[in-house]
């Protein structure tokens, strides 16, 4: 406060200004030192020692506060400080904290300004005589009316400022910067004329494009031309603060333009795609995608050095390459050993009506300072067209003011700039690069512009915003104003604005790059090789098998833990049955087969990242991955993951109990995939359904990501499958929707059935030269279920097998293939009853994708005249059977015959009832197994699926 400070017996408010007074508290509550001490005694006094005071309570204190001098009573303020010097400072506290309400940020005047009663002096009862009065904060100093005026340039000009939520310090960090300058940067004729190229080339393109290539659709960036300079803007000075690598992901407004202007694409490129002359690959396997959507990356000249820039290939699916970024950004991040994360930098691009509709946004920001996903903040920038497909009235639109209100989630402060002043942009960037680099947060940039063609450029926006589309229709453009001002202050030549467009122009049709600043060299010394993983055959075979002394090693290892670590009993007995199990004296589970595959990936030098809900531990307890100290003291340093302490060598292990989220959380593991092929990367779903909630993810990136863009991605999804009586949600993972997916060997879909499977199998993914997403039903109850064990021979003398054989019954007369837990069921009621079983042999199909038809054609040759039947869990409607019945007629023998034992078709994924579940399996058990069916012989089946599900 300027002069002095009210106290409880002082005041100079209305009772409206609560909410300004509210602000201060809240100031208090971050840090109290960051407000008066007066202030700072009668918050304390106030609160009377509480941790927190009830805002209701705050308010009708200073309600009743401004009611005194309402009625008339105006106690006297303290020696040699006027009312009005008091009143000035509440109204210079409202410019800062308000002051971007009011801001002339509108291209567009179609709404005008709101009216803000608190920027207004009447609020505070000044009057006229009291504008005369000399006043001084900071920066601001003269005479009351000057100093409103002098606020109103800077809070209120052509970016409004919103910062005061965030901690003391960086909010005086931006109140510094900001006032400064008047709200605006200050900038070299080099830098306006920059700014003015790149204005020009942004202009110059969509507007060559528009003319040359009539309708075609490239979602112009018409109306938000200056995000070109922005971004160029940006890229510069992150260059100075130390960044080397630059990750963007944007959707398809705009994005040609960026493509040309900021990453140096040839137009000649280009020019060829929009003509039908070039495509990505002649390979019939290689589908493509429409420009718009297609990724690139080169490397430009900045004041610090070289900087790579990546833009992330994206589908029409708006917000969800953001996550993705992020992925990149980190898995970037961390093969530099980038531990403060500065050197790579992210930027998203969103827009104004997908950035608050879309909540892949908000899970995103909630990623920004989670220690498994922060990359050290992002810069984000919002093209802001004020208009959604056909969508611009505010009632229809949002129910915040603002379309960036998101952001406060993350505590990442927004700046609202006008897009018809470039240099309120580019400062816009100035501070964003700054703030981000100093505090490692996330910042908003909402370019606030508008679209001068409809959602493409075959549509007609007047249908349906008339007097919106007036007013863009008269609207010169960006390019013109500010050319006419720099020719004006003589920074440009007269007509020179003119000829910059000639130039532009000329260069077009010269085809060449139109990048000055680009460096052709490659940063090969810390770029991900990808080449050893192009082009090769899923069908070579890569050992996986391990020396038992290294797996007994290493396996009382994952089993130790500190000296007065306190374990858990429950998990005490976990690591002296590994133990055990790590000396050969009894088979091992799931969780030990998967836990060793992992600490033999980690000491041969590869890096192991799991992510999910309950990843540390395992949604099914069987993991341990991350052990909890029952006996600490500090809840911030209390666990220990053993898999981090094997070797001095050793790769990078993270085990990551993430965010209850899955669309994003999916979509950032993507993203590190595809930027770190040396790393097995892998996603746990805590039920296989869940992965419902990204199927975006696993529709446009993972099962088409190769095929659209020929980007490799080696990540894994484990998803818990099985029908245990858990009900519709949490039976099935959807396998069918997985092998719908699958063509082209696009993707591997396996239903793994032993601890020895997973070991293999998970080797097998990193250390075979071949880079697909994995997908992986794993179990639950087979989880604990002593037939899936293996020796510890399998393991080290072992490989993952696509198909199981029966090697107990030779010539059988049927033959019933399944895969998962199953199989397991199958043999138990195999085995209770061997004489009415003999001549049935089970085989196990692991790989459902790609299809080994080769082996199992093999094992079926074995029994000649055999009834071949395939048996699942699933309705006949879902899982695998629709859609690897054509795979299994043509593997059959000439005098063999396929039948299918599934669940009746059905709406749902499953039954809710447990008594309804045990029929039903048992009747599917039967079925397989070719038994003719009696009442007893049923309920026979149901005790033994009862017992079974009881024991697991």
């Amino acid at each position: 406060m300027l002069g002095g400070v009210m106290t409880q017996s002082q005041t100079i408010m209305s009772g409206g200004n609560a909410a300004f007074i509210e602000g201060l508290y809240e100031a208090y509550l971050a840090d109290p030192a960051s407000v008066d001490p007066e202030w700072r005694a009668y918050f304390d006094d106030l609160r009377g020692g509480a941790r927190e005071t009830p805002h209701s309570r705050v308010r009708q204190a200073f309600y009743e506060l401004g009611t005194q001098r309402r009625g008339g009573t105006v106690v006297p303020a303290p020696e040699g400080v006027s009312g009005a010097q008091q009143a000035a400072g509440a109204l210079i506290t409202a410019y800062r904290v308000y002051g971007y309400t009011s801001a002339k940020t509108n291209p567009l005047r179609m709404r005008g300004l709101p009216v803000v009663p608190e920027l207004t002096p009447e609020y505070y009862g000044l009057s006229e005589a009291d504008l005369v009065e000399t006043v001084h904060d900071g920066e601001f100093h003269g005479p009351l009316r000057e100093v409103i005026a002098q606020l109103g340039e800077t809070y209120c000009g052509a970016i409004g400022f919103e910062f005061n939520y965030l901690p003391a310090g960086e909010r005086a960090w931006f109140q510094e910067r900001v006032e400064a300058g008047r709200g605006r940067g200050r900038y070299t004729p080099e830098e306006r004329r920059r700014l003015m190229v790149k204005l020009n080339a942004a202009e110059g393109l969509e507007r060559y494009l528009h003319v040359k290539y009539v309708g075609q659709k490239r979602f112009s960036l018409e109306g938000g031309e200056s995000f070109i300079p922005l971004l160029d803007r940006i890229i510069q000075q992150a260059g100075t603060f130390g960044v080397k690598e630059t990750v963007i992901g944007m959707a398809h407004r705009g994005r040609l333009n960026v493509l040309v202007n900021i990453f140096g694409k040839k137009p000649s490129d280009l020019f060829a795609e929009f003509e039908g002359k070039k495509k990505i690959s002649d390979d019939p396997d290689i589908a493509g995608d429409v420009k718009y959507h297609m990724g690139y990356s080169s490397d430009v000249r900045t004041p610090g050095g070289p900087m790579h820039l990546a833009l992330a290939f994206n589908p029409s699916h708006l917000e969800i390459v953001s996550p993705v970024v992020h992925g990149s950004v980190r898995a970037r991040q961390d093969r530099r050993g980038d531990t403060e994360r500065k050197q790579v930098l992210p930027i998203t691009v969103h827009g104004d009506a997908a950035v608050s509709g879309q909540g892949v946004v908000m899970e995103t920001l909630n990623f920004s300072r989670l220690r498994g996903f922060t990359t050290g903040g992002a810069i984000r920038i919002v093209i802001n067209n004020q208009i959604g497909f056909t969508v611009s009235d505010p009632r229809d639109t949002r129910s915040s003011r603002y379309s960036t209100d998101v952001a406060k989630i993350a505590n990442a402060p927004v700046m609202h700039v006008n897009g018809d002043d470039p240099e309120a942009v580019a400062f816009a960037g100035d501070l964003a690069i700054e703030y981000r680099q100093g505090f490692g947060k996330d910042v908003f940039i909402d370019l606030i512009c508008f679209r001068r063609h409809g959602h493409n450029e075959a549509d007609d926006p007047t249908m349906t915003q008339p007097i919106m589309y007036r007013e863009i229709k008269a609207h010169p453009g960006t390019r013109a104003l500010y050319a006419r001002d720099l020719e004006a202050q003589g920074a440009l030549g007269a007509g020179e604005g003119d000829r910059l467009v000639e130039k532009f122009r000329d260069q077009l049709d010269a085809g060449g790059a139109v990048v000055e600043e680009m460096e052709n060299q490659e940063q090969s010394r810390l770029a991900a090789d990808w080449k050893g993983y192009v082009g090769t055959p899923w069908t070579d075979d890569t050992p996986t098998n391990v020396p038992r002394e290294k797996l007994t090693e290493l396996g009382l290892k994952i089993s130790e833990v500190p000296e007065g670590f306190g374990l858990h009993r429950g998990v005490a007995r976990v690591m002296e049955a590994r133990r055990a199990m790590s000396r050969g004296e009894q088979p091992l589970d799931w969780g030990m087969g998967e836990m060793l595959a992992y600490a033999t990936l980690l000491v041969e030098g590869y890096n192991v990242r799991l992510d999910g809900q309950d990843s540390g531990r395992g949604t099914f307890v069987h993991r341990h991955a991350v052990l909890h100290n029952q006996a600490a003291q500090d809840p911030m340093n209390e666990e220990y993951v053993s898999l981090a302490h094997l070797s001095p060598d050793q790769g990078q292990v993270e085990i990551i109990d993430s965010t209850l989220s899955e669309e994003a959380v999916l979509a950032f593991e993507y993203g590190y995939s595809t930027s770190e092929p040396k790393a097995l990367v892998a996603w746990e779903a805590q039920f296989g359904d869940f992965a419902n909630g990204a199927q975006v993810v696993i529709d446009q990136f993972l099962s088409a990501g190769e095929s659209k863009w020929q980007r490799l991605s080696g990540l894994t999804m484990l998803l818990p499958h099985g029908y245990e009586g858990a009900g519709p949600e949490h039976s099935s993972a959807r396998l069918e929707r997985y092998l719908q997916l699958c063509a082209q060997k696009n993707m591997q879909v396996v239903v793994p059935s032993s601890a020895a499977q997973i070991f293999h199998l998970l080797r097998r993914q990193v250390l075979r030269p071949y880079r697909k997403p994995l997908i992986v039903m794993t179990p639950k109850s087979l989880l604990r279920n002593k037939l899936a064990m293996s020796p510890l021979s399998d393991l080290a003398g072992g490989r993952f097998q696509e198909v199981i054989g029966d090697d107990t019954v030779q010539q059988a007369k049927r033959v019933v293939v399944s895969s998962g837990k199953l199989h397991w069921e199958l043999f138990e009621a195999r085995s209770a009853d061997k004489e009415g079983y003999a001549g049935t042999a089970l085989v196990r199909l692991e790989q459902l994708y790609p299809f080994p038809a080769e082996a199992l054609k093999a094992e079926l040759a074995r029994h000649s005249g055999a009834q071949v039947v395939w048996a699942q869990e699933e309705p006949q409607n879902q899982g695998a059977w629709l859609m690897i019945r054509d795979d299994l007629e043509k593997v059959l023998g000439p005098d063999q015959r396929l039948t299918a034992a599934t669940r009746p078709r059905a709406a749902s994924t499953a039954v809710g009832y447990s008594s309804a579940h045990t029929k039903e399996q048992a009747q599917v058990i039967a079925d397989a197994l070719g038994e003719r069916v009696t009442p007893e012989k049923v309920d026979a089946q149901v005790t033994a699926v009862k017992e079974a599900t009881a024991q697991a």
